[in-house]
């Protein structure tokens, strides 16, 4: 082993043994939610009743939608407000959603040729969103207005566990990896999965959820910290640049991350 290659592996495992994150509680609302889909800077918060979707600003009214032709959505993202993206797996349908909840495009996968069977579903960047397709077991960029698929990655062997995404990556975890792509559709990281079952995203830095704790993964690092959550039920978590918010079906917590 040269003498670099040992002084970076001799910093990576200094610096993993000297991160740590502290969780501040800030506050803890109670809400009565299904889900609870995202909170924005302006601490809006997005979610789910039975089948109703709910926007929720910050000492305004709320504003829903609600289709009862295809029921209880199965995701909703909210990365870009202006397109709320509403996947109903049961019907291969997504429904986008401007930010006044009124319908401004239909995805019917059924109709569209050739077939889609579609698991997952993020946002993209202008007209496409990330689709799983479970049939081709492949993660495909589509832009929905013409109707083409604009990247492709390799097949995965294992079964998709969740799906998020920005305008520059999308970040895919399966039962066995967790994947992270360019929007080109470029593989850039493989990281095994040590039990994760969910991901939350904000600035490209990474909340991972496992049985009953919660991990922390930095932009641009392989680094995974285990994060020392209080006692309570993870029905749900969400981060929000350096805010993490805990769900446990009654309250909404809200936790300041402070890295040392």
């Amino acid at each position: 082993m040269t003498i670099t290659r040992y002084l970076l592996l001799l910093f990576s495992v200094f610096a993993t043994a000297q991160s740590q994150i502290e969780l501040i509680s800030t506050d803890s609302t109670a809400i009565k939610a299904d889900q609870i889909i995202a909170i924005d800077n302006f601490e809006t918060i997005y979610y789910t009743s039975n089948s109703i979707i709910y926007k929720q600003p910050l000492e305004k009214p709320a504003i829903n939608y609600s289709n009862v032709q295809l029921g209880i959505p199965t995701m909703v993202n909210t990365f870009n407000p202006l397109k709320v993206i509403v996947f109903y797996q049961d019907f291969n349908t997504v429904i986008i959603l401007d930010n006044r909840f009124a319908e401004i495009f239909k995805i019917d996968f059924n109709s569209i040729q050739p077939y889609k069977n579609v698991t997952h579903v993020s946002s993209g960047y202008d007209n496409t969103i990330w689709i799983f397709n479970q049939d081709l077991q492949q993660l495909q960029l589509y832009d929905y207005k013409t109707e083409k698929i604009r990247a492709t990655t390799i097949p995965v062997q294992s079964n998709v566990l969740d799906l998020k995404s920005d305008y520059n990556y999308c970040w895919m975890l399966t039962e066995k990896y967790l994947y992270q792509y360019t929007y080109f559709g470029s593989l850039i990281s493989k990281t095994e999965n040590k039990g994760y079952t969910d991901i939350a995203i904000s600035d490209e830095n990474l909340i991972l959820k496992g049985e009953t704790s919660l991990y922390y993964k930095l932009e641009n690092s392989d680094n995974i910290i285990k994060l020392k959550t209080p006692k309570l039920l993870i029905k749900q978590f969400l981060l929000t640049n350096e805010t993490l918010y805990i769900y446990d079906s009654i309250k909404l917590h809200k936790y300041q991350l402070k890295i040392k």
